[in-house]
């Protein structure tokens, strides 16, 4: 696919994988036209100033290196912060008292109508997603806005589509098979191998094959799978599909051990929740920014620990994030819903208000963290691929943030202030 940024030679890769920007520093001039080359986006982009040759070192005080992009294909694409930062759109509902987090402005609202209007169009004629008494919840979802503000630098609605229609299979079979529409954790493994084999094909026997074929067919989650990953398979490299592939996997198995722990009526201590919860979170969304963005960020430093700590703090917060706007929510659904102030009250012994406000000290250590290695990480390996896909992961924490934060129907928060 087309790729808005010039492609490394493949014989530096390998080099700039274990060494970062080693082979970058030696030729500051090269790295400056090809910075600028990477942020090309829609027209009437402003062009990047040439970067200092000289990289610094990341330290605490470091201003928001990866500060997610403020509008589309503007302010977003500097390497650095503007002296002062863009007022936001006014938006709808309240952020958390005391959570760490980045306003940012309304999402393009031509873009956020029309990804509404395509994906209500795809989860109906396509793969009759829901029935109509479900048709309420579906629009209050919001995905069209959730997705437009978590990638504003998509270059086309093609590629927000991508995001989007994963996204809500992704929503049908949390709902389907573990939450609110049915679900459940008694036989939930048998129920995520059957569907994620819509994402990782089977391969059998010319006998048996026509009856997996038919089973992707069988009920919505696995139809929204199958047809969400085709039209993903068919813009992301192979490299970009089975990292997808990957991620999900991690997804599923966050999903058995919830169950299993609703199945035995545990409660976890608290560092065994955050660990569910860093395989059962966002992370599939975060981890393709680059094909939402047009763009490929190479498997081998995709693959860099140091990336893959980035991408799991980001994972993280934005999953704390969401336990903590969907509190009232769960404790008014039946049963009981664990998320990170149920199980600091339940295992450290603390009122529910001190559980919730401890929680948001958790999700701040966890911002503030993925914001330090984010930033070591962009100052160690300049390389615009890098550069690029880390201020896209930075851009999905804002902008997932601020869909929690208006989602005022689905959302409010507890009276603890």
């Amino acid at each position: 696919m087309p790729a808005p940024e010039p492609t490394l030679p493949q014989s530096s890769l390998p080099e700039a994988a274990a060494h970062f920007g080693a082979y970058v520093l030696a030729d500051a001039a090269a790295r400056a036209r090809d910075i600028t080359a990477a942020t090309g986006g829609p027209p009437g982009t402003p062009a990047l100033p040439a970067p200092s040759a000289e990289v610094p070192a990341p330290s605490a005080g470091l201003d928001r290196v990866l500060r997610g992009p403020t509008g589309l294909g503007t302010a977003g694409l500097r390497l650095t912060l503007p002296e002062e930062p863009q007022a936001p759109a006014a938006a709808q509902g309240t952020p958390i008292p005391g959570l760490y987090h980045h306003p940012v402005p309304e999402p393009d609202p031509v873009r956020v109508e029309e990804v509404s209007r395509r994906i209500k169009s795809w989860a109906l004629d396509e793969v009759s997603l829901y029935p109509d008494d479900w048709e309420e919840e579906f629009d209050g979802f919001s995905v069209g806005r959730y997705m437009v503000g978590c990638h504003p630098d998509a270059p086309t609605i093609d590629h927000l589509m991508l995001a989007t229609r994963l996204m809500v299979a992704e929503n049908a079979v949390d709902d389907c098979y573990c939450e609110d529409h049915g679900g459940s954790p008694i036989g939930l493994g048998e129920r995520l191998l059957l569907a994620h084999t819509a994402l990782d094909p089977l391969h059998t026997t010319r006998e048996y094959q026509p009856e997996w074929a038919k089973s992707l067919h069988s009920d919505a989650p696995r139809r929204a799978y199958r047809s969400a990953m085709e039209y993903f398979a068919q813009t992301a490299s192979a490299s970009q599909t089975d990292r997808f592939r990957h991620d999900m996997a991690r997804l599923h198995m966050g999903y058995l051990a919830e169950a299993a722990w609703a199945q035995q009526d545990h409660v976890p201590e608290v560092w065994e929740y955050l660990a569910m919860r860093q395989f059962n979170n966002f992370r599939p969304c975060p981890t393709i920014t680059d094909t939402v963005g047009g763009y490929e960020l190479p498997a081998d430093l995709h693959a860099q620990p140091a990336m893959q700590k980035v991408i799991a703090l980001a994972g993280n917060a934005t999953t704390i994030v969401n336990d903590l706007y969907s509190y009232t929510k769960e404790l008014d659904a039946p049963g009981r819903h664990l998320n990170l102030p149920v199980v600091i009250a339940e295992r450290e012994g603390l009122s529910d208000r001190d559980a919730y406000l401890k929680s948001v000290e958790v999700h701040n250590d966890l911002m503030h963290d993925f914001e330090t290695e984010a930033a070591a990480l962009a100052a160690d390996c300049p390389v615009p691929s890098v550069q690029r896909f880390l201020r896209g992961v930075a851009a999905w924490v804002d902008g997932n943030h601020h869909w929690h934060q208006t989602n005022t129907y689905r959302y409010s928060l507890p009276d603890f202030w």
